[in-house]
């Protein structure tokens, strides 16, 4: 076993409870390797964890302060990103902030299992550069269960945070007009007519987050 005979301590990062959920079911298999610490996604983890895992979903850019702010948390002993943006100024960005993994949404279980092993051991795990990554069977999304696709849910989640349609083009790495496309296939799937009705679904569904980086050590705020 992995860490001396130990289990790797880690924690899921994200604003959404679904998000944190559906990861910890996605490394339920392999709970004599991983032991994932406070779920709860309103609560702070108030433990030592050898890697902060954190997922984007919704979040502006995987090289926010949120990076910053988890790596100088001395709880925290490595920060790794779990994103589905897989470009390469996102990646150096997260990088420079301290982050030492830069994980895609395409991994299988086993696959993530072994790379936040490899990060805990002082590895430096970066994948390679490219397009948007599909969903690895097992990752979950607000919305998931209605045909809401991952990228029309994060989309919905930035609408329903007050992200303009340019806001969006920016932080998705996505042309207007593309974003556009999605958020008109996002309203005939939900049924809202115009971008109040969408704001108003979100909210109504879980789409709004509880607070801003949920499940960082106590007192990073």
């Amino acid at each position: 076993m992995s860490l001396t005979g130990r289990r790797l301590r880690v924690a899921l990062v994200n604003d959404y409870e679904i998000v944190v959920r559906g990861l910890a079911r996605m490394l339920e298999p392999f709970s004599d390797r991983v032991d994932v610490v406070e779920l709860d996604a309103r609560e702070r983890v108030g433990s030592a964890v050898d890697v902060a895992l954190y997922d984007t979903f919704a979040q502006p850019q995987p090289d926010d302060e949120d990076v910053s702010r988890l790596v100088s948390n001395p709880l925290n002993r490595h920060v790794a990103v779990f994103t589905w943006k897989m470009d390469q100024d996102l990646i150096d960005a997260a990088l420079e902030r301290g982050a030492t993994g830069y994980l895609p949404k395409s991994l299988n279980a086993a696959h993530l299992v072994a790379d936040l092993e490899r990060v805990a051991a002082g590895e430096r795990v970066i994948h390679p550069a490219r397009a948007r990554v599909r969903s690895a069977p097992g990752i979950s999304w607000p919305g998931q269960h209605l045909g809401i696709s991952d990228r029309e849910s994060e989309i919905l989640g930035l609408i329903t945070q007050g992200r303009s349609n340019a806001d969006i083009a920016v932080l998705t790495h996505l042309s207007p007009n593309t974003v556009k496309t999605h958020i008109r296939a996002l309203y005939a799937k939900i049924g809202a007519e115009n971008r109040v009705d969408a704001v108003l679904w979100g909210t109504e569904n879980g789409f709004r987050p509880d607070h801003r980086s949920v499940l960082l050590a106590r007192g990073q705020d």
